[in-house]
């Protein structure tokens, strides 16, 4: 639709405000066209007087010719204090309002002209102003107001003609610049955009900024940045595609390779050899190692993690179940686990992929404190507020080492734990993240590291309320 395009609501928008700037202009150039009118009467009156003044013998149809002439019924000229009657003539109506021209103001005026056009019915006016050239005090007339009225309308259609031609001319010109010089180089612009969609990969598609526009010119700039940078991205998403297929296509096999060789260092603990006893179990957790590698490789490669499925459940029922596990898992070690939950505590999650994270959290702080000799303490912990819930995992361990710290959350560049591939944090965050929240390294040190998961409560406060 035309009305809705750039161009044409532009030369809309045109003659509408050409448009009001000539109403604008209109009222006063009335206005003013009204008081000429009545100051020529007043001055052809004066001319009139001042005939009869230098001839008393003027006689009764002269008298009247020049009443006619000047458009008036009667003339009283005010002379050195003496009001005096110079012409008259019989007066169809009494009069209906009195304008006083003398010293008036331009709203009074505008007002008046406004009156005048809305009234229809013919009236009889006296008007009231200064002599020319100082020939008396005041000069005051009587007259139809009917002719001035049909002088204003034919003055305003000649006005409001005018006015919608130039309103036409100039929104025409102003849509014919605007084509030229906005709608054609944006249409450019869009063209650009559509031909680069088509085909992202094909680098000549890439816009090139020609626009003579600065603002255009420098959305184009912009653009071409974008377009270059998502280019060069999905290049390097495309061999990093093939590398991974590749990786993992030479993980499966390492895994098959390496769960052999399992089998065989399993048996091999059967030895009497003392030598071969002291170096099995090192043997067996290189391996184990290696395995794990492969096997989280294969899982981060292919992992597409459902959206979490948002249940009500009690918090402190889950972590008891995490920390018991824990416990169960770990028996004998001198880690204490702890659970400061509320009871009542509720909250909205996905409870399985809740279990998982935490489980991951608790392990790899369980790993933490086995490089202390008097173990330590591994603690949940949560508090509410009114915006998000907040899962605290504590420990008391001697913190990060600062490369795990840079690298916390990015995969394969090894993990918060000994022997860790740098998976499970990675793993844990994006399923924080599908929850809408996020998980944070809050505190680390001498004195013990913290992760904090922050799950909002936004999702849950707009069904309540919707229910």
């Amino acid at each position: 639709m035309f009305q809705n395009s750039l161009s044409g609501r532009f030369l809309i928008l045109t003659i509408v405000f050409v448009m009001v700037a000539e109403v604008l202009i209109f009222v006063p150039s009335v206005a003013r066209f009204r008081e000429d009118y009545l100051l020529s009467r007043l001055e052809r009156a004066q001319i009139a007087s001042l005939a009869l003044l230098a001839n008393d013998m003027i006689d009764t149809d002269l008298e009247q010719e020049l009443l006619q002439t000047a458009g008036i019924y009667n003339v009283v000229l005010r002379r050195d204090e003496m009001r005096q009657l110079v012409l008259s003539s019989p007066i169809p109506s009494p009069v209906s309002e009195t304008f006083d021209l003398r010293d008036v103001s331009a709203w009074v005026l505008i007002r008046d002209a406004l009156f005048c056009l809305t009234k229809r019915e013919n009236s009889v006016i006296r008007v009231i102003g200064d002599p020319v050239q100082k020939a008396g005090l005041l000069i005051e007339v009587t007259m139809d107001s009917e002719p001035l009225r049909l002088e204003m309308l034919d003055y305003g259609t000649r006005i409001l003609a005018l006015s919608a031609v130039i309103s036409i001319v100039t929104a025409f010109l102003l849509f014919l610049s605007v084509r030229r010089f906005l709608v054609r180089p944006i249409k450019g612009l869009v063209a650009a955009i559509k031909s680069y969609a088509e085909a992202p990969e094909d680098a000549r598609r890439i816009i090139s900024p020609e626009a003579g526009l600065v603002e255009l010119h420098e959305a184009e700039v912009a653009l071409q940045s974008m377009e270059t940078q998502l280019t060069n991205a999905l290049r390097q998403k495309e061999r990093l595609a093939q590398l991974g297929g590749a990786v993992a296509k030479i993980s499966h096999d390492l895994r098959n390779i390496l769960t052999t060789a399992q089998l065989f260092a399993d048996r091999m603990e059967e030895t009497q050899d003392p030598e071969v006893k002291r170096v099995v179990p090192k043997l067996f957790n290189s391996i184990t190692r290696a395995v794990n590698l492969c096997e989280s490789t294969l899982a981060f490669g292919k992992a597409e993690e459902p959206p979490p499925k948002l249940t009500w459940f009690k918090l402190s029922r889950l972590v008891e179940d995490v920390v018991e596990s824990e416990r169960i898992a770990h028996a004998g070690e001198q880690v204490v686990y702890e659970a400061d939950v509320p009871e009542k505590m509720e909250i909205r999650a996905d409870q399985a992929q809740l279990h998982w994270v935490l489980t991951n959290l608790v392990r790899n702080a369980h790993q933490a404190l086995l490089s202390q000799a008097d173990g330590g303490k591994v603690q949940i912990k949560s508090q509410e507020s009114a915006a998000s819930w907040s899962i605290e995992v504590c420990d008391t361990g001697p913190g990060l080492p600062p490369k795990a710290v840079e690298y916390l959350f990015q995969p394969f560049h090894g993990g918060a734990r000994k022997g860790g591939v740098g998976l499970g944090l990675v793993i844990a965050a994006e399923l924080v993240r599908g929850h809408g929240g996020r998980l944070e390294l809050t505190k680390t040190g001498h004195q013990g590291t913290t992760f904090t998961i922050c799950l909002p409560k936004q999702i849950a406060q707009s069904e309540t309320a919707v229910g």
